[in-house]
Order: structure tokens, then sequence, then C-alpha cells
């Protein structure tokens, strides 16, 4: 059942964790090589590096990775909203080959973690102050549909 999220336009019609071992594996192949200069371009002006996109995904597979275990184990659970501009400024200084392992473990992780969910799991409720009554299901697919959000810009930074 697709759910609406703010990135079901970039998952469309794609199963989650399908789309999740895809972009993971793109993504490794596409930065694996590329230099240190490489890793501080971007994509527009003023907008993140790629060094910096790789930080931004490592973080929230480790923010939502751990919404859909609160959920799981916690009755009543409201998940926290993050600042994901602060969290960048806290780890300014992480390396791109840092930012992409940590992004590449932690997906890796979650998928295993998700791969392992029941229907019944999959539909347990948790809520969130900025998007209401949700589910792990949704927070799976809006995971999806983020990581392809994020790929995009990476393969254009690639060229």
């Amino acid at each position: 059942m697709r759910l609406q999220t703010p990135y079901s336009e970039d998952l469309g019609d794609r199963e989650p964790l399908s789309a999740m071992n895809d972009a993971a594996d793109r993504v490794r192949s596409l930065a694996g090589g590329w230099t240190a200069a490489q890793f501080e371009r971007t994509y527009a002006p003023g907008k993140w590096t790629a060094r910096q996109i790789l930080t931004h995904l490592a973080q929230t597979e480790i923010a939502l990775g751990n919404r859909a275990r609160m959920a799981l184990a916690t009755p009543g659970y409201a998940a926290q909203p993050f600042d994901q501009d602060r969290w960048m400024a806290r780890e300014s200084t992480l390396g791109a080959r840092e930012a992409m392992d940590a992004f590449i473990a932690t997906s890796a992780m979650n998928r295993a973690f998700f791969a392992s969910l029941t229907p019944s799991d999959r539909a347990t409720p948790f809520t969130h102050p900025e998007y209401g009554a949700l589910s792990v299901e949704w927070l799976i697919q809006q995971m999806a549909g983020h990581l392809l959000h994020h790929l995009k810009q990476l393969e254009h930074m690639a060229g």
C-alpha cells in the first residue's frame, strides 16, 4: 500500500526496500572512486556538497532507523523532530569517506531490520509533531523516497 510522504514522488511505485538496496549500491558505485575535490562539489549554488549529502544520509539513517525501533518497542511512541541544518553543523568536519561508510553501514543495518518486520510490525503506529499519526510502513516509504531524492543530486554532481 502506497502512503503519502514528503518523498512519495521520488519513490513512485517502487517497492521501498528494493529501492533502498538499489540506491545504496548506486551511491557506493557512484562516489566510491571520487577524489576529495569531487566530494566538495555541489549540485547548485548554496546547496550542500556531496560530502554533506552523504553526512545527511548517514544522519537520517540513524535518526529514522531509531524512530522505527522506538515505535516498535515503545507503546504510544512520539517521535521528536530534528533540525537537519543544526545536525549538519555539528558534524561539519566529518570526512567524505567516513560519511559514505557510515551511510552504507547504517543503511545496511536498517534494510536488514526492515526486511525482518512482519506486516503487523510495519503497521505499528507512532506520532510526530509535524506529521501527526504515522506508521513504521510510512517511515520506511519516506526513507526510501528521501534516499532516492538525494541520489538524484549525487548523480547530477557526477555528471
